[in-house]
């Protein structure tokens, strides 16, 4: 059966280092942790993505799901994606993507993928993008990325992931598909650190006008005041989408960084280091807080994260301007 890389087998892959266990954020989000896997199983450097981190900001309700820009993608890798039209089954297209060696990042439905087993696996829907590596589908067969690994299901999770018995009459399963085409011949590293540093100034001139974490401070303990009045299973979903998505985002840029010159960016990685470390404090916070329901802790709880991204951004800003 084809594969877009031949070879991988989910019983002895081994996820990226960005990944490790050890890490403060060992998983960011389905997105970006997809490209990290898929990058390395293709020979290229996923840190040298990472600069676009430098743009998360505090969206009101949430921080930004930070996405790698589909250009520097292409900028970095000469990878090229973009939306594909489903309008046959979406196995019959990404098998014939598949056939062409290209990858489909599919929007699927966790509650049929056996890796989120004792979180989403069998007992709550959501949404998530996997990429399909190969697919057999006569024998109902996918390996797949998602998340920080690779992985494969059968059978009737099959079935699960590609609606294949959706009661007659209902809408068909129309997803938001990407697809990337692979160049032919890789970037070299020099290419590759030469456009991460140009991006890097980019997406700093790109950054949120005025403080996020700040920001978000200022409306955090009224938040969690609201999910505490909530079914518990609530509070994974809000602290995912804010204390986890900054605290990832800026461990991953501690490791732009340090890739790029973890000697000059010395102080920088530092301060992206307390955000990141700070998140993770706060969201242990944040599970007593909403248990006791007691919440002028976390008024100040967040001070030291906003002190470091404004040194962080300023010693940024004497390096890169």
């Amino acid at each position: 059966m084809t594969s877009v890389f031949p070879g991988l087998d989910p019983e002895t892959y081994a996820s990226h280092a960005l990944h490790n266990q050890e890490r403060m954020w060992p998983e960011t989000n389905c997105y970006v942790d997809l490209w990290i896997e898929v990058l390395a199983a293709a020979g290229f450097t996923p840190e040298a993505m990472l600069g676009f981190t430098l743009t998360q900001d505090f969206e009101g309700d949430q921080f930004t799901f930070f996405k790698v820009p589909l250009e520097d993608l292409e900028e970095l890798y000469d990878i090229r994606v973009t939306e594909l039209a489903i309008f046959d089954t979406v196995e019959s297209h990404v098998s014939a993507q598949i056939a062409r060696g290209r990858l489909c990042l599919v929007e699927m439905d966790s509650h049929f993928m056996p890796d989120t087993q004792g979180v989403g696996y069998r007992q709550e829907h959501g949404k998530t993008t996997v990429g399909i590596n190969r697919l057999d589908i006569a024998n109902r067969v996918m390996d797949y990325f998602h998340n920080g690994g690779f992985f494969r299901l059968e059978g009737e999770d099959f079935d699960g992931v590609f609606q294949r018995n959706l009661p007659e009459g209902t809408l068909p399963f129309l997803p938001y598909t990407e697809f990337a085409k692979f160049p032919k011949t890789q970037s070299s590293s020099a290419h590759q650190r030469t456009t991460a540093t140009a991006l890097l100034r980019r997406h700093f001139t790109r950054r949120p006008d005025d403080n996020p974490i700040a920001e978000f401070a200022s409306v955090f303990p009224k938040q969690v005041e609201a999910v505490a009045e909530r079914p518990f299973g609530y509070f994974h979903k809000y602290a995912f989408n804010t204390l986890r998505q900054f605290g990832a985002n800026f461990e991953l840029l501690a490791s732009h960084l340090a890739w790029l010159d973890e000697k000059a960016h010395g102080n920088a990685i530092a301060e992206a280091l307390k955000i990141s470390e700070c998140a993770k404090t706060v969201q242990f916070q944040l599970a007593r807080a909403v248990t006791r329901k007691k919440f002028d802790p976390l008024a100040t709880a967040l001070d030291p994260a906003i002190a470091a991204w404004e040194r962080l951004m300023d010693d940024l800003g004497q390096r890169l301007t």
